[in-house]
């Protein structure tokens, strides 16, 4: 299935998930609108499994080869340290316009909602952030355990290990080179086969959610929801002009081409399940597959934008319903916090509740603001999804230019090993 084909069939079924969706929600009970919603929600379910299951073997065979192909641990590290600076220089960004947006339009003081007792329980798992904890998620004890639960962080540690060591062999690792690359096309050839399914998907997504919801919610929240997206919108602003910075103007060109993998991840609100086919059209667009499969994956622990702002943004939200002011040597501190809370976190539905979870306890702030947000969470996960997306893309194509490894293909030429 064409890119565009599949990019238009997802559109289709945004729109009828959500006609489909609200029908059942004002014309049946609440029983049956409920058993309609588990029974199609199902779709989504199967399908990001489908892409789990994909997921660890694909980041792992891209990202040795890369590595491998690279050819020294000098230029792994160069890499690294220039998507990295690039992560760390975006997080912020995304840290800071969450903090602005949200003191400039004060949603939480103008919710006109009854605020849960600040002794409920989100029913969300908030741990502290530890020094321990940190090494705990980003090393792995077993490599298979870590592709067995699609750590993506740990399955990067122990693939630039791998890979770093198979680069160091030469030609007495050619042979494993070879057919982990014959096993990253296989995977890509597996992902067209899952991509089949995401329209259905799509439809199941967003009818399962509406059935529930209703667009109700949608009203009640309106104006958070609003404001939220205005930041996400300021947010792809700015990303991409910093494209356009240091690419140039053939930018424009990948944020048209990523508009499928964006349309996934918003309508089924994982990013992770737009990775395979970003990491396609990154090639499409001209980016070497040494460089991308390298910092794509890396962007999916260290670079989620979307999620970034999203976690500020609520923080100072439950904050401003409950009246709390938090001061700004706490918001310095607090986006300190969340630079390292939230490196790891995977692309997939919820990751940011907890990271927000754990940051109220943090600072003191009710937990139980959470409630606030959590029915209209999937709507927020969403847009965090898609601009984590558009995120990693541009940061690929910055890091391919920075490195030399970016060639002026055209739009329509299929993706080939660097």
């Amino acid at each position: 299935m064409t890119s565009k084909r599949l990019t238009t069939l997802i559109v289709a079924s945004l729109a009828l998930g959500i006609v489909l969706g609200y029908g059942v929600h004002v014309g049946a009970s609440e029983a049956t609108a409920t058993r309609f919603a588990d029974g199609i929600g199902l779709l989504p379910f199967a399908f990001l499994r489908l892409i789990k299951m994909i997921i660890a073997p694909l980041v792992f065979a891209t990202l040795v080869v890369g590595i491998a192909k690279m050819g020294d641990i000098a230029t792994v590290g160069r890499v690294g340290g220039k998507a990295l600076a690039w992560f760390v220089g975006a997080s912020l960004i995304s840290l800071l316009l969450g903090l602005i947006i949200v003191q400039i339009f004060e949603p939480g003081r103008a919710l006109n909602l009854p605020l849960p007792d600040v002794g409920a329980s989100s029913g969300m798992q908030a741990s502290g952030m530890s020094l321990k904890g940190f090494i705990e998620h980003t090393l792995p004890t077993s490599a298979i355990d870590a592709m067995a639960r699609n750590e993506i962080l740990q399955i990067v540690v122990f693939s630039l290990f791998f890979g770093t060591a198979m680069a160091a062999l030469g030609e007495r690792a050619r042979v494993v080179l070879e057919g982990l690359d014959a096993l990253a096309q296989i995977m890509l050839k597996v992902t067209g086969y899952v991509m089949i399914f995401a329209p259905l998907a799509v439809l199941g997504a967003l009818a399962s959610t509406v059935a529930k919801e209703g667009l109700g919610i949608i009203g009640v929240y309106g104006l958070f929801i609003g404001e939220f997206y205005l930041g996400l919108a300021v947010l792809w602003g700015i990303l991409v002009t910093l494209g356009v910075v240091f690419v140039g103007p053939s930018v424009l060109r990948l944020v048209r081409g990523i508009r499928g993998p964006v349309l996934l991840a918003f309508s089924t609100a994982s990013s992770e399940a737009a990775y395979p086919r970003t990491l396609e059209e990154l090639e499409r667009f001209g980016c070497s597959n040494r460089v991308a499969s390298f910092v794509l994956p890396v962007g999916y622990s260290f670079n989620l934008d979307g999620s970034m702002m999203y976690c500020t943004f609520a923080i100072m939200f439950i904050a401003q319903a409950y009246g709390i002011e938090v001061s700004l040597a706490q918001q310095v501190t607090m986006i300190a916090v969340l630079m390292l809370t939230s490196k790891g976190i995977a692309g997939v539905p919820r990751a940011s509740l907890v990271v927000v979870a754990a940051a109220l306890t943090q600072f003191n702030l009710p937990e139980a603001g959470m409630l606030l947000l959590l029915g209209i969470d999937h709507f927020l996960d969403m847009g965090r999804s898609a601009t984590n997306v558009v995120g990693n893309s541009i940061a690929t194509a910055v890091v391919s230019k920075w490195e030399g490894e970016l060639r002026n293909f055209e739009a329509d030429v299929r993706p080939t090993n660097a």
